[in-house]
Parts: C-alpha cells; sequence; structure tokens
C-alpha cells in the first residue's frame, strides 16, 4: 500500500440527462453491451436542447461536422456492422428508406443535410434496436459475422469497435452540441443578444 496522499479534487462529471454507469464488475458481455448503449445514450443527450434547425448547422469551422451529419453516419454505421456485415441482414431495419445514398458522394451522409432531423433519429433508434436484437440473438461473443467486404471478424471486435465509434463521434459531437447551445442562448424571442456564455465554474 502506498502512502501517496489521497486526491480530494475531481474532474465534474457531466450530468446531463439519465445514464446508467457500466458496471465496473461484470462479465465481459454485460460490460460491452453496457458501455456501448452508455455512448448511445450520451450521443442522443448531446442533441438534446438543441433546436432541430441547429443539429444541421456546421458550428465549428473548419469541420463541415454537424449534429444531423454525426446521426445520419451513425444510422448508417449501426445498420452496415450489426446487420449487415455481422447478420448478413439488409442494412435497413423493414419499412425504412435510406437517408442519403454514396452514390455521388462519399460523404452523404455528413454532406448532404436536406432530410428531416426527426426522421434521422426514427432510422437511427430502429437501427439500434434491431442491433440489441442481433447481439442479444448471438451465441456468444466469439459469434463470427459474414462480411460482404474485408475479413471475418467476430461480435467481441465489433462491440469493441463500434465502443470505439461512438467515442470518437461523441468527442466531435460535443464540441457542435456546445457551440449550438452557446448561439442558443445568445437568441432571445427571435433577437440575437450580444452575450458571452460565462466560463463554466470549477
Amino acid at each position: 500500500m502506498t502512502d501517496e496522499p489521497v486526491p480530494t479534487a475531481f474532474s465534474p462529471t457531466w450530468r446531463a440527462g439519465s445514464r446508467t454507469s457500466p458496471p465496473r464488475i461484470a462479465d465481459e458481455p454485460t460490460t460491452l453491451v453496457a458501455f456501448l448503449v452508455w455512448h448511445r445514450t450520451t450521443f442522443e443527450l448531446k442533441c438534446a436542447g438543441v433546436r432541430s434547425d441547429q443539429l444541421s448547422e456546421r458550428t465549428v469551422p473548419p469541420s463541415t461536422l454537424s449534429l444531423h451529419g454525426v446521426l445520419r453516419h451513425l444510422a448508417g454505421v449501426e445498420g452496415w456492422w450489426f446487420a449487415r456485415q455481422f447478420a448478413g441482414q439488409s442494412s435497413l431495419p423493414p419499412g425504412v428508406t435510406p437517408l442519403y445514398t454514396f452514390d455521388d458522394d462519399p460523404d452523404a451522409d455528413f454532406d448532404d443535410l436536406d432530410g428531416d432531423v426527426d426522421e434521422a433519429f426514427r432510422v437511427w433508434r430502429a437501427a439500434c434496436d434491431r442491433s440489441r436484437a442481433i447481439v442479444a440473438g448471438a451465441d456468444s461473443l466469439d459469434a463470427l459475422g459474414t462480411p460482404v467486404v474485408g475479413e471475418p471478424f467476430s461480435l467481441r471486435w465489433l462491440m469493441v469497435h463500434m465502443i470505439a465509434e461512438y467515442a470518437r463521434h461523441n468527442g466531435q459531437s460535443g464540441s457542435s452540441a456546445r457551440a449550438d447551445r452557446r448561439r442558443s442562448r445568445r437568441i432571445v424571442w427571435g433577437r440575437r443578444v450580444e452575450r458571452r456564455t460565462p466560463p463554466r465554474s470549477q
């Protein structure tokens, strides 16, 4: 046991919304599922409180990312990896129409934001629901996917890959969400108010 003093001050935690923290002691499947659920919930909370019209705005130049674009991208990622690549199903859940195509633009998920934000949320949630069902129906984390592109992979690899995917985009989305909320605070009854957002207290 070290004699090093125990810290008494810690970085503040983000308290927005309600997220269930992943268990610190659990088996591997429970841990991986819990972390992926936590990251999905984190992304949804980052979009909460931002006006629908602002979700499509690119608020952190020179980046072209927007919360709407990330939402569309994640909906496609869920369908591509869990349904198409792992389960051998269609990328889209039944009754869902594509949010975008890559025929003319490889970055169409991020760039072509003419679609409805509410519809994008509906497609993303439907894709997440199907992903959860696919994971729940798998025999084990050692189950192998049936990829149409690339090398074979296990469900274990896929879970870690998706956690990393959400973690990366949640970091990007945090900057966009903060910028959108700062802009929202400057608008009072449709009148733009020149006011700086006060610094966050430590």
